[in-house]
């Protein structure tokens, strides 16, 4: 008991069995503890996240196998015996191995013994374990004190006795981290868990063999580096003596060290005596130990001293300070200074300095990702991990380019890019309202590899990926593709036909895609798609903007970008090379048809006007249309009391006597006669005019009974749902939409009942029209998500050709990558390794595992629309980028894009169709491009209002920005010795050995 010469002896050897091996493959893992280390480190949840990720396309491809022993030493109750690790977190590297992101928790920590000030070392053993550092006891197990530990013993008998006798415990600082880091919650539940807790302990300690002088230091440094100390707001969880101080005194580590080591040792003995150089030095150093000591103090009751108790502390605190110097750990100077300090804990969160937004995107993206695949919701857990991920991300390039977008927002720096001109920037214009935006993927076997995305905008909303914006006529290529794909389908259903069975093929006066098929493989011998294909990019479409065209439930014209378009007959390839809108309309208006055409419910629906199909379209039509009337009436009157729903309704119409009576006795048919005659003298402008008699019978007229809900409406002036909804909302205020939903059903139908007198045929098909629309567009819709377009629903107009459905960067370049790809999506992949764990009985290496694409396009509608792509880019809108892109030996690699200028406006119509009024909400400058036959991405120029109305640039900007200043910054992804590798980065992964 005096030597722990015998622990010593068989403990040690127990412990040199404990070991582990990282070996191949997939292992079972030592089970983690439930404790707060454990659960902050990730530890406890290494089978979680392998099953999780695993299911996502990563593979273990090492892992950690437990000796028999430490299993065996598991199984019996104890924490895992190995070298702990004082800090954890997240470190996240590019593809060359550079770091982007590190986190480190506790922030703040010792590295060594030797690192401590001797003060510190001094004042914890006087106040927890005065005997753990005795030279003179070499085997000396730090676990147990035996006399504290028969004290304890004691205590807890005599407790069981007396209740309310306090029973403090015999933990030594060992037992204390075992507690704090393993038990559940920190806390010891049991006389078992205190048992337990020594005896991990007490193996932990003889690791390195029977001499635990080395183990008895690094026991001291792990307690000061790891002790918790509560939380603090804006921070989050606080262990160990260095975040403490700057959490709970907002104290520089450095500087408090500097002053606790500006001491000197009296000779012989182990007193410290601070440096008397001068009052404000003495008043700094104890300012600095006296907050030191106090944490020491809080560890006991962190909570309750931390969190509101300043003065019990302080006072604790003071208390101990005599004891010091009564010990001789301290001078009297030095206790005198430090009890004339107060302390005053930092008041308000404590928020760590943060860094620009913008240097933090491509980090803060990749832990979004990263979240995602393990499951985690915030940051703050993953940041705490004992994590290293591997990344695609190419740092230096992407740092670069970040660079680049930021000094934009200097005029000078946008001139010398170019920048200026007609359909960029107006000289002397303002470049710091548009944000910037750019991505770049990589094709490395059986993944699309992310290896740039940044933007210039300093907040942590992410345009590339978070956006929903109006890219213009990039949506012509999502058209062009779904176009070519009904090519296809067309083939396969008709390309084995003899000529004669396809001429007596029947027509369709509806689908002109159809017939062009059939008059195209019935006039040839050929039958491969390619060619067909080819064909159908010369098919010809009319670009003149004087039709007006029925869609989105209305009629509609459209304008062409350039005026010698108008009135043209082109080819799809030409007006695809100069983005030519009236072509696409037409073209979009013919996959409509197509795809109502092939729709089996609708067939000969508007032969028959008995067929009963007719009234379950108008039933749904009217119940849509019903649906759209109500949501816009709930905004108008949402949170609008009886009165102020009154007035605003009123404001909208002439009043005259008969629609105010009608108004009146619908929306409140409880007023008796007396009490809807001052309100009808209280709401017109002539009350005097209308007698009692007068008003006696428009009350008796109006009667709500006597007429029907679109009758009323039609009489009140106002469109009858609207009528029904005030009603609603002065019987039920504060009606959520929902509950205006589900009440207004029978209402909704009622008011489209003239739909369904036949006399009113060609009305009932100009809406059975309106629906088979919308529905055609959840069709198209369904392939443009099998191609990786982001939103659930398309606008259903033919304008969605051109982009008035919006669309995302990101998800354009998915859409390239297919095309690059021959059709084939493959995933996205920004993590590619994962090492959990390093250096412990749970360290697992995860890897990204090349695993199958799926074929989303027929190979050649992909290789026709990426030469369209490659044309743009040659003799179309995008030609600036012929040359861009250009390998060492001065070869141009091969470019392909697709451009598009988005305009986004809120306009506000009156009667006749006049245009009231209008707002620019965005305008976006948008390019998708291609480079070689491995990478493709984005690049968006975006100005939102209140700024975007002063921009009239155009997808020229995207396309010169790329061309004059990005393009030289990505030179070495395509350099001699990156096609070589076949790939733009080449990062050797460094492998530990067993542990």
């Amino acid at each position: 008991m005096r030597t722990s010469a015998l622990q010593a002896r068989y403990l040690s050897k127990i412990a040199s069995e404990t070991g582990f091996q990282l070996e191949a493959g997939a292992g079972e893992l030592v089970p983690a503890p439930p404790g707060p280390y454990d659960s902050r480190l990730g530890y406890n949840q290494m089978p979680a996240f392998v099953q999780r990720l695993s299911s996502r396309g990563y593979t273990v491809t090492r892992q950690a196998r437990a000796s028999a022993r430490l299993v065996e030493l598991n199984d019996l109750g104890l924490f895992p015996i190995y070298r702990e690790k004082n800090q954890g977190g997240l470190t996240l590297l590019d593809c060359q191995a550079n770091p982007l992101h590190v986190s480190r928790y506790p922030e703040r920590t010792y590295p060594a013994f030797e690192d401590v000030p001797r003060l510190l070392v001094d004042t914890l053993l006087f106040i927890e374990n005065r005997e753990l550092l005795d030279p003179g006891r070499p085997k000396r197990n730090p676990a147990v004190e035996w006399d504290r530990f028969a004290r304890a013993a004691f205590d807890q008998l005599l407790g069981l006795i007396d209740e309310n006798r306090s029973t403090p415990g015999g933990s030594t600082l060992a037992t204390q981290i075992e507690k704090y880091r393993h038990s559940p919650d920190g806390r010891t539940s049991s006389r078992e868990q205190k048992l337990k807790q020594m005896a991990s302990a007490s193996l932990r300690s003889y690791l390195e063999g029977e001499d635990t002088l080395a183990a008895r230091r690094r026991i001291v440094t792990d307690y000061l580096n790891t002790v918790p100390l509560s939380a603090k707001t804006g921070f989050g969880e606080v262990n160990g003596i260095g975040d403490g101080l700057w959490a709970w005194y907002e104290r520089d580590f450095g500087e408090v060290n500097t002053l606790l080591e500006a001491q000197s040792n009296t000779s012989g003995t182990r007193k410290i005596r601070f440096q008397d150089s001068g009052d404000e030095d003495l008043l700094g150093q104890a300012l600095a130990y006296k907050q030191a000591l106090s944490l020491m103090i809080a560890q006991r009751r962190p909570s309750y001293y931390l969190a509101g108790n300043a003065q019990s502390l302080g006072s604790l605190t003071d208390s101990y300070l005599r004891l010091l110097t009564e010990a001789g750990i301290i001078q009297p100077a030095l206790r005198d200074a430090a009890l004339a300090l107060p302390l005053k804990l930092r008041e308000g969160p404590a928020v760590p300095p943060q860094t620009a937004f913008v240097t933090r995107k491509a980090g803060n993206a990749l832990r979004t990702h990263l979240s995602s695949q393990l499951g985690i919701a915030r940051f703050y857990d993953l940041d705490r991990l004992d994590l290293t991920a591997g990344s695609t991300l190419h740092g230096g390039i992407q740092s670069a380019v970040t660079t680049l977008l930021r000094g934009i927002s200097d005029p000078a720096q946008a001139e010398a890019l170019g920048l200026i001109g007609p359909r960029m920037f107006a000289p002397g214009q303002d470049p710091s309202r548009v944000l910037f935006s750019f991505t770049l993927y990589e094709r490395v076997g059986a993944a699309n590899l992310l290896r740039i995305q940044t933007d210039s905008y300093d907040q942590p909303f992410d345009i590339n990926e978070g956006a929903k914006l109006d890219l213009g006529s990039t949506a012509k290529l999502r058209t062009l593709v779904t176009y070519l794909e009904i090519i296809a389908e067309l083939h396969k259903l008709y390309g084995t036909h003899s000529r004669e069975a396809l001429r007596s093929t029947p027509r369709s006066s509806n689908n002109p895609l159809l017939n062009w098929a059939l008059d195209y493989l019935a006039s040839t011998d050929e039958r491969k798609l390619r060619p067909m294909l080819e064909a159908a990019m010369q098919r010809t479409y009319s670009a003149n903007p004087g039709e007006r065209f029925f869609t989105g439930g209305g009629l509609h014209s459209f304008e062409n970008f350039s005026r010698d378009d108008n009135n043209k007959i082109m080819p799809v390839q030409i007006a695809f090379r100069h983005s030519v809108n009236l072509v696409f309309i037409r073209m979009m208006r013919d996959i409509v048809r197509y795809t109502v055409s092939n729709n089996p419910a609708v067939a000969d629906i508007f032969e028959d006007p008995d067929d009963p199909r007719r009234k379950a379209y108008l039933t749904r039509f009217a119940d849509r249309e019903g649906r759209i009337f109500l949501n816009g009436f709930f905004r108008k009157y949402q949170g609008k009391t009886g009165d102020e729903a009154l007035s605003r309704v009123l404001e909208g119409i002439r009043v005259t006597p008969r629609r105010l009576a009608v108004i009146l006795r619908s929306v409140r048919p409880q007023l008796d006669a007396k009490a809807f005659a001052e309100q009808m003298r209280q709401h017109l402008d002539a009350p005097a005019q209308l007698s009692d008699v007068d008003l006696q019978d428009l009350y008796t007229r109006f009667d709500p009974e006597r007429y029907s809900l679109p009758d009323r409406g039609y009489l009140a002036g106002i469109h009858p749902l609207e009528l029904w909804l005030l009603a609603f909302l002065q019987a039920n205020p504060g009606a959520t939409h929902a509950q205006i939903t589900e009440a207004s059903q029978e209402q909704r139908i009622e008011v489209y009942t003239w739909l369904f007198r036949t006399r009113h045929r060609n009305a009932q098909d100009v809406r059975i029209r309106s629906l088979l629309e919308v529905e055609a567009f959840i069709d198209i819709a369904r392939r443009w998500h099998r191609l990786g377009y982001p939103f659930e629903a398309l606008t259903p107009s033919y304008a969605t050709s051109i982009g008035s459905s919006a669309d995302r960067p990101a998800a354009l370049a998915e859409l390239v990558g297919i095309l690059v790809n021959d059709g084939l999506r493959l995933p996205v992949v920004r993590i590619e390794r994962l090492h959990f764990a390093a250096d412990t009985p749970y360290e697992t290496y995860m890897e990204r595992a090349p695993g199958p694409g799926e074929q989303v396009l027929p190979p050649e509608v992909a290789q026709v629309a990426r030469e369209a792509m490659i044309d743009v880019a040659t003799q179309g809108t995008a030609r600036r980028l012929s040359g861009a892109f250009v390998r060492d030996d001065g070869s141009p690699l091969v470019v392909g894009g697709k451009t598009g200028t988005g305009d986004h406006r809120y306009e506000v119509y009156g009667p006749g169709g006049v245009l009231v009024s209008s707002r620019v909400v965005t305008r976006s400058a948008t390019l998708i491009f291609l480079a070689g036959d491995r990478f493709f991405g984005t690049l968006t120029a975006f100005a939102a209002e209140p700024y975007a109305a002063d921009y009239q640039f155009t997808s020229s900007l995207a396309v010169q920005l790329l061309s004059r200043g990005i393009a030289p910054l990505l030179k070495p992804l395509w350099s001699e010795a990156a096609t070589s590798r076949g790939t733009a980065c080449s990062a050797p992964v460094a492998h530990e050995g067993s542990s």
